[in-house]
């Protein structure tokens, strides 16, 4: 029987690897490069969330960054688009490597790039409505899911 080398976070970044995520210690390869409609909803969602962010100094918003969420077995995820409360406080200086624990919000843009099965293994569920509630994360954040049609139609 073959005995299994565990990868760690560490291990990860050193690879330099864009193309991999880290489940329980085991490489997962990602769908990569994404196609033109993928790249343009998560440009899209970062300009509209992320000027939200700045305007009322809630955090920071990230593109594919990776989540180290568990060890021993290391787990490093990473979303198409995410954000991270500060809490109040000053941001601090982005910093080398994986951001540690959960991201506030994470955002996974299905396309046909990527199989249903892996992205229901990143999402929680998904629902559909008329408008994308910021909810308790971004508190007053509102976006019509009709201007998120607009834009694939543009």
């Amino acid at each position: 029987m073959a005995v299994r080398h565990l990868v760690t976070a560490r291990e990860l970044e050193r690879m330099g690897r864009e193309d991999l995520e880290l489940v329980r210690g085991v490489l997962v390869p990602v769908m990569t490069p994404a196609g033109e409609q993928h790249g343009t909803l998560a440009a899209f969602l970062t300009v509209e969330i992320g000027t939200f962010v700045r305007a009322h100094s809630l955090g920071r918003v990230y593109v594919e960054v990776g989540y180290k969420l568990f060890s021993h077995p290391d787990t490093v995820r990473g979303p198409d688009v995410s954000f991270v409360a500060m809490d109040g406080r000053p941001p601090a200086k982005p910093r080398r490597g994986f951001i540690p624990g959960a991201p506030d919000l994470a955002i996974e843009i299905a396309s046909a790039d990527k199989p249903m099965k892996q992205l229901a293994a990143k999402a929680a569920g998904l629902a559909q409505t008329d408008a994308l509630d910021g909810a308790d994360v971004l508190p007053g954040f509102s976006l019509p899911v009709s201007r998120v049609f607009q834009e694939l139609e543009a």
